[in-house]
């Protein structure tokens, strides 16, 4: 890819690129079935600790009642608990179980052994190409 390529054909050069890395990372993840709704409220309540149905749907961008939906099916699998909210007797928590931290961190290590792989393959002047973009990529995910 050229470095004088129109800024729209590189814009949509890099969402079909990042589109195919992401469903990529998805399919060597996807041994225990789970959605990419399920996983993404999965790794929030992981990283951010317990959260409302309320809190968890703002946080990723949802409906409530679409993150109730995804919150019942985690319950249901045994990969979330309700737990009492500690100021509001009104409100319930979700939190991770044992098995949910475990299903996380099974995700997690097969992204990375995929990903180590797929770097691999590349040689040592792709590969440094590929970390000195990192800040980059890290900022335009950053762009208002």
């Amino acid at each position: 890819m050229s470095s004088d390529m129109p800024l729209e054909a590189a814009v949509t050069e890099l969402t079909l690129a990042v589109g195919q890395l992401l469903r990529r990372l998805r399919s060597e993840t996807n041994a225990d079935g789970l959605s990419w709704s399920q996983t993404a409220a999965l790794a929030r309540l992981t990283r951010g600790g317990p959260m409302t149905t309320a809190d968890l749907a703002r946080a990723e961008a949802v409906k409530p009642q679409s993150m109730g939906a995804t919150l019942a099916e985690l319950e249901r699998e045994g990969l979330v608990v309700r737990q009492p909210h500690p100021t509001d007797g009104r409100q319930v928590l979700f939190a991770p179980t044992e098995a949910g931290l475990a299903a996380r961190r099974q995700r997690s290590a097969a992204k990375q052994k995929w990903l180590m792989a797929a770097m691999a393959g590349l040689d040592a002047d792709e590969r440094r190409l590929l970390v000195a973009a990192i800040p980059l990529i890290k900022r335009l995910s950053e762009a208002e």
